[in-house]
């Protein structure tokens, strides 16, 4: 029999990969959007998962508007803490196995090696408060669970950094980019793989999981344009000289160390992740 398996924030980025990769590979997926089940809604949580009855539950759905979030703490907070405690303590009553899908700005960003699961996270903004106390709720009400986080996602479903600079390098002659914030690019559909892997597991607990190596903003501009043979003006900034308005952990990069203990597959470089997007994109198989 198809394991069924529903997924959160199924009009997202990173969900509606998640539904078309795992519908390719034989699983019946039920994709939820916002508007088939509010997260922040208890009883239609669980009103809805019951009647799923799924064996593995992807919790996609967050608020991730980093910037606005210092100013709508609460609706951060409602979305990523309480919303995902909903999905974990429903999930757990149905013994749904749960993966969460968490973020690199859980980290303060003041070491400079590269952080692993055994780092304890000390958030600097309201977004990755918010998901580390979605965390929180995960590890209390789930008993069998995969929190991965991960990092500076793109794909072919929503906005991201890739499709930003691929805009702007056609209408602007000069684009500035901040170069004081360091991280790894990661393909969404590479992380499907990973997380696809993970969940067939019960080798339960929290992985770091992000296309390998590490770049700033503007090294990752510059290694796209140069991939799409576009020929731009690039200039490095800071992020004061940015203006952004959230404070931005300046090293997140993701140390997949419970990956390797557990002998699973680490994730490929980040340029080959965005070699790879960028030919698909080209030859219009996204």
């Amino acid at each position: 029999m198809k394991k069924v398996i529903a997924i959160t924030g199924a009009n997202g980025q990173l969900g509606r990969q998640f539904a078309e990769d795992l519908h390719g590979l034989g699983y019946r997926v039920c994709a939820l959007s916002r508007e088939d089940m509010d997260i922040t809604d208890f009883s239609k949580v669980d009103l809805i998962l019951r009647k799923i009855n799924p064996n593995i539950i992807i919790h996609c759905a967050a608020y991730t508007k980093v910037d606005l979030a210092e100013t709508e703490r609460e609706k951060a907070f409602l979305v990523n803490a309480f919303g995902t405690r909903n999905v974990a303590v429903v999930a757990e009553k149905m013994s749904a196995k749960l993966v969460y899908i968490s973020s690199d700005y859980v980290f303060d960003g003041k070491k400079d090696t590269g952080y692993d699961e055994f780092d304890t996270p000390n958030p600097i903004n309201v977004y990755g408060a918010s998901k580390y106390a979605g965390e929180s709720f995960v590890k209390n009400f789930h008993s069998h669970h995969f929190i991965v986080r991960t990092s500076w996602l793109y794909g072919k479903y929503g906005n991201n950094f890739v499709e930003t600079m691929l805009k702007l390098a056609k209408s602007q002659l000069g684009i500035k980019v901040v170069n004081d914030q360091t991280g790894s690019p990661t393909h969404v559909k590479d992380l499907v793989q990973c997380v696809k892997e993970l969940m067939e597991t019960e080798l339960y607990g929290t992985y770091h999981a992000s296309n390998a190596g590490a770049c700033t903003w503007y090294e990752f501009a510059r290694e796209i344009f140069s991939l799409s043979d576009i020929s731009v003006n690039t200039t490095p900034i800071s992020t004061k000289g940015f203006g952004a308005g959230a404070p931005r952990p300046a090293y997140s990069v993701l140390n997949p160390c419970a990956l390797r203990l557990n002998r699973l597959n680490l994730m490929k470089p980040w340029q080959e992740g965005l070699e790879e997007y960028l030919k698909e994109r080209v030859t219009g198989r996204l």
